[in-house]
């Protein structure tokens, strides 16, 4: 009986932190949306689809999950140099957007859950604040 109540009640606390969870991420991916639309839907537009071979896709995006750190680093610090979205080439510029590492974890939180991306973990602030030029 004891045992059976243990695992009863280390279920509803799993419940519990997981509707939290879900919770942060979703406010975080409604304050990443209004991000989005301020700094990034001129040349990612409003799907993310992005300009072919000028401004990568971020909608289905296999760079974003195959590069996370590199994801967080160049909406931290702007992107330069050549990478790969979904077999297609970029080698343009993107400046340094100048936002805070709050900021960063939500935009990325909301790009990372749109469009047909997933992403099983959470962009943290810590997670952001830890990535360095």
């Amino acid at each position: 009986m004891k045992a059976t109540l243990t695992v009863y009640f280390l279920v509803v606390i799993s419940l519990g932190f997981s509707l939290v969870q879900e919770s942060q991420l979703k406010e975080s991916m409604q304050r990443g949306s209004e991000i989005y639309a301020d700094f990034c839907v001129t040349c990612h537009l409003a799907n993310g689809e992005g300009v072919s071979h000028v401004f990568p896709p971020l909608a289905n995006s296999d760079y974003l999950v195959k590069n996370r750190t590199a994801s967080i680093k160049g909406v931290k610090y702007g992107q330069q140099g050549e990478i790969t979205v979904n077999g297609v080439t970029y080698n343009s510029a993107m400046a340094s957007l100048g936002l805070t590492d709050d900021e960063v974890a939500d935009v990325m939180n909301f790009v990372l859950n749109s469009w047909g991306n997933t992403s099983d973990k959470m962009v943290t602030t810590a997670e952001v604040s830890a990535i360095k030029k």
